[in-house]
């Protein structure tokens, strides 16, 4: 049942823009797209977040977008919403109000996701499966997202700005680099104040490296069926919220934190880049939770199939895609980017399975929206933009296709190390062009030699040590059998597994 003291809280209009919960000293604007929905509600929570305290219906739309003002709002005030309209799978509605759902320009967002049914908007287990309709409110068990202050004093913080010929990029897991470090305070092990320590800082400037290349930091969800097994996603490419730092990395705060390590860094002279994922979310497959964009308004959200708008185009192999060519998700994205080039004022990006986000249509196409959107702007056209060339769909290995201003993880790179490593015949010449720059495949687009992204390896697949031990994969311990990573790692195990 929602909660009766709505009169509590006085409700101004607001305004349309910005999207997202905005303090502005004196209260909060909430501002939330829905292109389809037929009413919207706000949803207040006590500093736990286990009571509801108001449910505030958003009376005013201008452009699409739902809005209104609290005066008495102040930073720290816990909230989500509800949004109403149909429940049409076919037509790709799922609209449920029983569904707290998150706010997708939330700049923090806190609290373990608490599986259950409740979390999903059909009756799991039904024989309709989700073109049946789930009654249960999803609050008690949703994360919540906070009202923030974004005031920090960043004094004389400036980007090193390393040229891409001089850089050279560390790739790490922001828990897992200083979990175990013998130096680093215990309180602090695993966490963005960890990365600004002495020791760490210290270990990163003998390794001569320029930058650090964070594993993704988004605020991330751990899958249903992992939590199951008594695990967790703990590489973090599960996004649900584009703003916000995931708040497992964070010890003694969470966004003032991250800007702390920025700066710490920087004055260090290394760049931050973020590992990126804007081309799935967290929600999955039609069978999955009701928790943010599904439940906002999925047919603007996500691409669906053009035949039957119950089910998704999934070219991530993760459930779903986000819908590019829809102006705003677009902005989703856009806005994102600069909010953490220009409020937490990282260096750069590397875009994971960014060939996903240049499918217009079906194939991938380097004239997209998205590459002219961030060719022309004026701040994301000046940081260090990475992709990653591939992504599960037809045609989607796009190595040496991305346009001018874009760098490339270099598979082929990799690939040809590997294979002249291991000692395979007949890769001198492939060798030969990889090590002088890659030219047969970024000259021609008129891109120079730095556009390749140079690595053995990285997260995906085999380790250094793992290409030199082993013929086979051996994932033995997370359950998975040995099904999960890549087959093809050109590795040998010198003559014993």
């Amino acid at each position: 049942m929602p909660p009766h003291k709505n009169n509590q809280f006085a409700v101004w209009p607001g305004r349309a823009y910005p999207l997202g919960a905005t303090w502005d000293g004196e209260g909060a604007n909430f501002a939330l797209f829905s292109e389809h929905a037929q009413g919207v509600d706000l949803c207040l929570f006590d500093p736990a977040g286990k009571r509801e305290l108001a449910r505030l219906p958003m009376k005013w739309q201008t452009d699409l977008v739902w809005h209104c003002y609290l005066p008495e709002v102040r930073p720290g005030q816990l909230y989500g919403y509800r949004v109403h309209g149909p429940y049409d799978p076919a037509r790709g509605q799922r609209y449920n109000p029983a569904k707290l759902l998150l706010d997708p320009y939330a700049k923090e967002i806190v609290g373990d996701i608490k599986w259950s049914d409740a979390l999903f908007g059909y009756r799991v287990g039904h024989r309709k499966e989700d073109l049946s309709f789930d009654r249960r409110d999803s609050a008690p068990g949703m994360p919540k997202c906070k009202v923030i202050d974004p005031a920090f004093t960043w004094a004389d913080d400036c980007p090193p700005r390393t040229p891409w010929h001089q850089t050279i990029i560390y790739e790490l897991h922001v828990k897992g680099f200083t979990k175990r470090h013998p130096e680093v305070p215990r309180h602090l092990r695993g966490s963005y104040a960890a990365l600004a320590t002495r020791p760490v800082i210290d270990h990163l400037k003998r390794l001569g490296i320029t930058a650090v290349e964070l594993m993704p930091v988004h605020a991330f969800m751990d899958d249903r069926n992992l939590v199951e097994k008594g695990m967790r996603n703990y590489w973090g490419y599960n996004s649900i919220g584009f703003f916000a730092p995931d708040f497992r990395y964070a010890a003694t705060g969470l966004t003032a934190e991250f800007k702390t390590m920025v700066k710490t860094l920087h004055s260090n002279g290394i760049e931050v880049i973020l590992d990126v994922v804007y081309n799935h979310t967290a929600e999955g497959s039609q069978l999955g939770p009701t928790l943010c964009f599904r439940g906002i308004d999925n047919e603007s959200y996500y691409r669906l199939n053009p035949e039957d708008a119950r089910y998704y185009m999934d070219y991530t192999g993760c459930g779903n895609t986000l819908n590019m060519r829809h102006p705003r998700v677009l902005q989703l994205i856009m806005d994102s980017l600069r909010y953490w080039v220009l409020e937490m004022h990282v260096d750069g990006f590397r875009f994971d399975l960014a060939s996903a986000l240049a499918r217009e249509l079906h194939e991938v196409d380097r004239l997209s929206a998205f590459f002219d959107i961030i060719h022309q702007d004026p701040v994301l056209s000046q940081v260090k933009l990475i992709a990653e060339p591939w992504d599960l769909g037809e045609g989607g290995y796009q190595v040496g296709n991305f346009p001018i201003g874009w760098t490339e993880w270099n598979g082929k790179y990799r690939d040809a190390v590997r294979a002249y490593w291991k000692g395979e015949g007949g890769v001198i010449g492939e060798l030969a062009y990889r090590l002088t720059g890659s030219s047969d495949l970024y000259e021609a687009g008129g891109r120079r030699p730095h556009a390749s992204i140079n690595f053995v390896t990285a997260h995906d697949g085999f380790t250094l040590q793992d290409l030199v031990s082993y013929n086979e994969k051996h994932n033995e311990a997370n359950g998975e059998d040995g099904r999960d990573g890549e087959d093809n790692n050109l590795s040998w195990n010198c003559g014993a597994e």
